[in-house]
Parts: structure tokens; sequence; C-alpha cells
């Protein structure tokens, strides 16, 4: 039987932070929690993503400075989200088609938690690269 992401979502809390929160902040809070992403919210609202490849390419690249730029300036707006009651592989590929690594998991409206890629069992993955095979043979 399919997965679903709601069995892939692990049961680590999310980093979250206020769009107003500084970049030197996240990554403190990143570092302390072991994490490589922040959720940026505004009450139960989602803003934004912000990872640890956002502080290499838009801050230490640029030579910005981390103690006064805010996550609301250098975070991925919108992001994409899925439901947990949806199959896992439609997230896994969601991630792939979309060169990303995180994906926000929302219910009614809330986040309720956060997937990865390195969520994913290697079936997972095999199983999305034999379903794009069998597309592209088809195609």
């Amino acid at each position: 039987m399919p997965r679903r992401i709601s069995e892939v979502m692990p049961g680590t809390k999310a980093v979250i932070l206020s769009p107003s929160a500084t970049v030197h902040a996240a990554a403190v809070a990143m570092k302390e929690r072991r994490q490589c992403v922040v959720l940026v919210m505004t009450a139960d609202r989602l803003d934004g993503l912000f990872t640890e490849q956002d502080i290499v390419r838009r801050i230490v690249a640029e030579r910005r400075d981390p103690e006064t730029v805010t996550l609301a300036e250098v975070m991925t707006a919108h992001p994409d989200t899925i439901a947990p009651g949806d199959l896992a592989l439609k997230g896994l590929q969601m991630m792939e088609d979309g060169c990303y690594r995180h994906l926000p998991v929302v219910q009614n409206g809330r986040v309720i938690g956060l997937i990865s890629r390195i969520d994913f069992l290697g079936e997972d993955k095999t199983e999305l690269e034999a379903e794009r095979h069998c597309w592209e043979t088809l195609g």
C-alpha cells in the first residue's frame, strides 16, 4: 500500500521564526536544534522557508551582514506545501521537480510539520524513478 506524507513526517519539531528575525538568529537556532531549515511564520501563517543554502547563496556569497539582514529579505516566500494525506511519492516528486529539499506539511491552512528528502526511504526513490521511466517510455 502506498505510503502517505503523514507516515514520512518525522516527529521532530521544526524551527520557527518570524520574518523580522535576523539571519544570524536563524543560524543560531538552526545550530542549536540541529536543523537545516527554518519555517518563517507570522502567527499561524507560513510566510516562507529559510535554509542553509540561503545562508551560503544569499548572505555569504553576496557579502551581506547576517546581523542586520532579516529573514523576510532572503527567505523563499510562498513555498509549495503538501497535505498529510497526500501520497509520499507526490511529495518526493514535488521536491525533485522543484529542485528543493524541504516541503512544509499543511492541514486546514496550518503547518503541522516539515518533510525533507532524507525522510524518504530508498524504495520511495526507486518507485519514483520507475514511474518516471515508464512515462518517458510512453511519451
